[in-house]
């Protein structure tokens, strides 16, 4: 006889306001990883800051709330409406038994008040506060240490320009837990010990890690790691950490600094003092000088995950090792002993010889995360690279200028990879719609030369 499936409880999920397109593949990988699943039976409104989800228990809303940066707090759902009467009637509907363990007369409770898009007097809280007296409350009021916090929650639209006299959305819930959003600050790359020119942003860090399902125990690789950025945020979610990057001098910590007024890096800037400055030192393998257009690992070496931010020739150009005849401009001082000859690396090739490395080098169920450049007036999905190993699980745009963006494209490798779907991509002429990301950092600047000359013209008028 089959088990029922545990009944779905309603939470309320308070989401900030920014990186609008990458919180449903964050909240619908993470609720995966803890056990659960995202269906289309959710009330979600994608710019909106607050959605019904149907979580089966409240250990797995506290486990989604333990690995997101892109929600604030996540509640039990008592009632809603789109007025006071509907959010009343919503809450007297409500199961008593359900209610009743968290107002006894032997707790403590406060409720708190929060507006979107409208800020509220405190006479106004306080009336709203007071029209909830029909609720069964048997504590007492502890507005400094209390057992349990309820919320009001009261949605006023999107539009600051246009702001309705009364809510559109009420909610009433109680608070479970709040997200991840102070690592955003703690990790901040501005106050990281060895940074770089294209070092990630840390917020965009653990969104990569939380696309990516990084858990504890995984092994997650950067093949393009620079200065670990990317390492950092899967290491804080317990995974151990390995990397590989052509550039010498930013694997040994070598040169000129990126900050401004230094000028040389410090003795004890590299990778690992990064992941020391965390306490997170322990995670980390080695990160090696290495060509990644040459694998070096041997088969049978599997990884968790993929994260990575490939070089697409604005701030980093991509390169790989070139051979002695080549010219001898592209041969590159690293060290007073150390030199390589580099030549070009078209961005399509990094692309194909990303995908072939992940369908053949991730476990079943591992994900490839990485950031792909895009000209907008020349974007369609076509573009996009794929493999027949790898399912495509989300793709989101950061805008970069009017023109550009990348998107954060994440894969799932659902399929063992052969010998004969090492150059599958090929077949059919698949791979030519890639070959236009090799003029991106040309159509990039580009346009900003275009920007730049219309500004000096607005100027003249």
């Amino acid at each position: 006889m089959a088990l029922a499936a545990p009944a779905l409880r309603r939470y309320l999920l308070l989401l900030a306001q920014e990186h609008l397109e990458f919180r449903l593949p964050e909240i619908t990988s993470l609720l995966s990883l803890c056990g659960g699943q995202f269906n289309g039976e959710q009330e979600v409104h994608v710019n909106s800051p607050f959605w019904i989800l149907n979580i089966p228990s409240e250990e797995m809303a506290r486990g989604l709330m333990k690995r997101t940066v892109c929600a604030k707090s996540i509640f039990e759902l008592w009632g809603h409406g789109r007025s006071a009467g509907e959010l009343y009637a919503s809450l007297k509907n409500y199961p008593t038994d359900k209610m009743l363990p968290y107002l006894q007369s032997d707790s403590t409770y406060k409720v708190h008040i929060h507006t979107f898009n409208k800020t509220l007097t405190q006479a106004q809280k306080i009336k709203k506060i007071d029209a909830l007296e029909f609720l069964p409350f048997k504590g007492k009021v502890n507005l400094k240490n209390p057992e349990h916090i309820f919320w009001i929650l009261e949605d006023y639209g999107m539009n600051p320009n246009d702001v309705p006299e009364e809510p559109i959305h009420l909610y009433f819930g109680r608070w479970i837990a709040d997200g991840q959003r102070e690592l955003i600050e703690s990790y901040s790359v501005k106050k990281r010990h060895f940074i770089g020119n294209t070092s990630m942003d840390a917020c965009l860090s653990f969104i990569m890690a939380n696309h990516g399902r990084v858990k504890p125990n995984d092994i997650v690789y950067d093949p393009f790691v620079g200065t670990g950025g990317l390492l950092i945020s899967s290491a804080h979610f317990g995974a151990y950490v390995c990397g590989t990057d052509i550039d010498y001098n930013t694997i040994h910590g070598l040169g000129k600094a990126s900050r401004k007024n230094q000028k040389w890096r410090g003795p004890d800037e590299n990778i690992r003092a990064n992941l020391r400055q965390y306490g997170l030192e322990k995670y980390y393998l080695d990160a090696l000088v290495a060509d990644f257009s040459r694998p070096i690992w041997r088969k049978g070496m599997l990884f968790d995950a993929i994260i990575t931010d490939p070089p697409y020739g604005i701030r980093e150009a991509p390169r790989r090792m070139g051979s002695q005849k080549e010219t001898v401009k592209s041969v590159e001082r690293s060290t007073e002993n150390h030199f390589f000859v580099s030549s070009s690396y078209h961005l399509s090739d990094i692309f194909f010889d990303l995908l072939k490395f992940g369908a053949e080098y991730l476990v079943m169920g591992g994900r490839l995360v990485y950031w792909l450049p895009i000209y907008r007036p020349e974007y369609t999905e076509e573009i996009i690279p794929r493999h027949p190993c790898l399912k495509l699980i989300s793709n989101c745009e950061q805008l970069l200028s009017s023109h550009t963006s990348r998107r954060l494209i994440t894969m799932e490798k659902v399929k063992e990879f052969k010998d004969q779907d090492e150059n599958s991509e090929l077949l059919d002429g698949q791979y030519m719609p890639y070959r236009g990301h090799n003029s991106f950092r040309e159509k990039y600047f580009s346009g900003v030369t275009k920007r730049i000359a219309k500004e000096e013209k607005d100027n003249q008028k």
